[in-house]
């Protein structure tokens, strides 16, 4: 199995409001050309180790990136260092902290900003570090590594969804509204992806609680959407995916070497 692979990771977004607010990605569903899954974060339901927990398939007690200020590289082996070892390119639009996670630390502005770089985990990267950074600049971000270097796996990673749940809480318009949107501008480049081959997943780090805040075990802060598209999914409705298999999925779907967990089912079955 060799596919590209787009990784889009909705910072902070709640499964029911996935579930509720996103109809272009549900339309995909309905046609039944996507599948839409319901996922538990890890614990602590926090940005940084739950970045650290999808991209390596490793919980954060045993990462050590225990929460937000843990500024260091990682100690594990994520997707980008998979993919890289196995001579494919690597890309992500980011919030910087994945930049420290995979490429260097601490993240330096003039140096970090714009990458290019192939000794690196992320060889192309587009980094920004302001939480209002505008979704609709972060995924002309995304297009444009894609389009100018092509590569094998791709993350794209907003942060206007997570800011306006810390701003005004889960149950509120501009909650809900911030979804919309970033389904909206998925819409412009969904069907794109999908006709270049790419196999699409779109998932959350974790969720929102109505304190505009996420840290506990309150299920709408640890409930989380995972949408797949493409054609090496199976969309069997019956598959129960962990967020910890997200890496080891990847990895299958790259076609990489990989010793990580993963969610075979989610996978059609190889011809």
């Amino acid at each position: 199995m060799k596919h590209n692979v787009i990784l889009v990771v909705l910072d902070g977004l709640n499964f029911e409001v996935a579930r509720l607010a996103m109809g272009h990605l549900q339309a995909y569903v309905s046609a039944e050309r996507a599948a839409l899954y319901k996922l538990t974060c890890e614990l602590p339901a926090l940005s940084r180790p739950l970045y650290e927990c999808i991209l390596t398939g490793v919980p954060p007690i045993e990462s050590g990136i225990v929460h937000n200020n843990v500024s260091r590289l990682s100690n594990q082996r994520s997707v980008f260092h998979y993919a890289r070892d196995a001579g494919l390119s690597t890309a992500a639009a980011a919030y910087h902290w994945i930049s420290e996670l995979y490429n260097r630390s601490p993240f330096v502005i003039a140096r970090d900003r714009h990458t290019l770089a192939g000794d690196l985990p992320i060889q192309y990267g587009h980094f920004y570090w302001s939480d209002h950074y505008p979704d609709s600049h972060l995924f002309a971000d995304a297009e444009s590594l894609r389009l100018a270097h092509k590569p094998n796996f791709l993350l794209v990673h907003p942060m206007n969804i997570d800011d306006a749940g810390h701003k005004h809480g889960l149950d509120t318009a501009q909650y809900r509204n911030s979804a919309r949107s970033a389904d909206i501008i998925l819409a412009d480049y969904l069907q794109g992806w999908l006709q270049a081959g790419y196999q699409v997943l779109v998932t959350a780090d974790h969720g929102m609680n109505n304190d505009r805040s996420h840290n506990g075990l309150l299920p709408e802060e640890r409930e989380v959407p995972l949408f797949v598209l493409g054609d090496a999914f199976s969309l069997n409705p019956d598959v129960m995916p962990k967020q910890l298999e997200l890496c080891g999925t990847i990895c299958e779907l790259l076609g990489v070497a990989h010793d990580k967990p993963l969610c075979r089912e989610l996978l059609r079955p190889a011809p």
